[in-house]
């Protein structure tokens, strides 16, 4: 029996989208010597959900699809996946190969330099997360086995041993030693440098647990009718921890706003748990709350063009900071404003186009 289509998993892409421009805008505003603190938070803290949530929505939507009961079609599967994300992540990657060696005047790379920044996701800041999305595409037989055969006690270990590897790969400084006395060119020094741009392990638990929350996806939307109370005081509880450890790491220990966000980020034990908890509070809240007609437009809008706006907004970020503007609080805001909405405006001119062609060819 076909499952019904479920607007909250596009509404949950449009809201993520937004964060992850906010995280940009975040980076660009952390330029400026003096920051308001409290906008980095908002722009670069709590919006640290928004792009382990896009595995959450990914494994979500695939398993929500997936009779386990039936063989897995492994090569028609990746054949599906990759049409829709390999080849976007090739053309977008060699469109911004192309733009920034013209703009920047790099010259022309050579081609061992391409096979790295395409292995590693280095084409643009943005696009590492298509790495890991495709290396999870191809072990989806290892989720789905994992899934089957899941348990409460076995998910409790896998978030306690995420949480003990994420804080080994971000903070172990016996990794960082390593790393560094590597020589320059090793392959293996790229390998762990890079390592959060191609890890799956990184973020393994919240992939099975959208997989998980998907094959029992009427259990949870019923837990979330009946538990709205808790899990927002969830998400609150969570958002007010992980921004407490970015004001104590900066208050109390003298740290920088950007290396305080380099440590409050999305792998840390407190992302982890704000991740969850944001993950599971935005399913209630578009599943078991009503919007107001106009929103859920919106959101529809925001959803269905996230995945451009995702790839389109750093080329709209460079040429807006080609204006010069110093970057205070007001001006990142209104830049956050203004890049959302080229973006979002470029995407639904190209799918207007066709349209608009064809009504022009048949009015000649």
């Amino acid at each position: 029996m076909k499952k019904p289509y479920l607007a909250s998993i596009e509404y949950m892409r449009g809201v993520s989208m937004l964060g992850v421009v906010a995280i940009h805008i975040g980076a660009l505003y952390l330029t400026n010597p003096t920051p308001n603190l409290h906008l980095v938070a908002l722009l670069e803290i709590a919006s640290r959900f928004s792009v382990p949530i896009f595995f959450f929505i990914s494994a979500f939507g695939l398993f929500y699809k997936i009779n386990l009961a039936e063989p897995f079609e492994y090569g028609k599967f990746l054949r599906r996946r990759f049409r829709a994300v390999l080849l976007p992540y090739l053309l977008w990657s060699a469109l911004y190969i192309l733009h920034d060696n013209w703009f920047y005047g790099y010259g022309t790379p050579s081609a061992d330099y391409v096979a790295e920044l395409l292995f590693f996701g280095l084409a643009k800041y943005q696009l590492y997360f298509l790495v890991i999305l495709i290396w999870f595409y191809l072990l989806m037989p290892l989720w789905i086995f994992l899934v089957k055969e899941m348990t409460p006690r076995r998910l409790a270990l896998i978030f306690f041993a995420q949480v003990a590897f994420n804080y080994f790969s971000s903070y172990s400084a016996e990794l960082l030693t390593l790393t560094q006395t590597l020589p320059e060119e090793s392959l293996l020094r790229k390998f762990l440098v890079w390592r959060l741009n191609y890890w799956v392990a990184h973020y393994v638990f919240i992939f099975l647990l959208g997989g998980i929350l998907a094959v029992r996806s009427e259990e949870f939307f019923a837990w979330l009718a009946a538990n709205r109370k808790i899990v927002s005081a969830t998400f609150a509880v969570t958002l007010t921890i992980h921004l407490g450890y970015f004001y104590y790491l900066v208050y109390a220990k003298n740290f920088s706003a950007l290396a305080a966000v380099n440590t409050a980020h999305q792998l840390s034990p407190t992302g982890i748990l704000y991740t969850v908890s944001a993950s599971i509070f935005l399913f209630m809240l578009f599943e078991c709350v009503p919007l107001n007609e106009k929103v859920r437009a919106g959101l529809s809008v925001l959803g269905k063009n996230s995945f451009f706006v995702y790839l389109f907004h750093p080329l709209a970020l460079t040429y807006l900071s080609l204006l010069g503007v110093i970057l205070n609080a007001v001006n990142a805001l209104i830049l956050y404003v203004l890049t959302v909405a080229i973006s979002l405006a470029v995407s639904l001119a190209i799918k207007a186009a066709p349209q608009y062609l064809s009504r022009c060819r048949q009015g000649q």
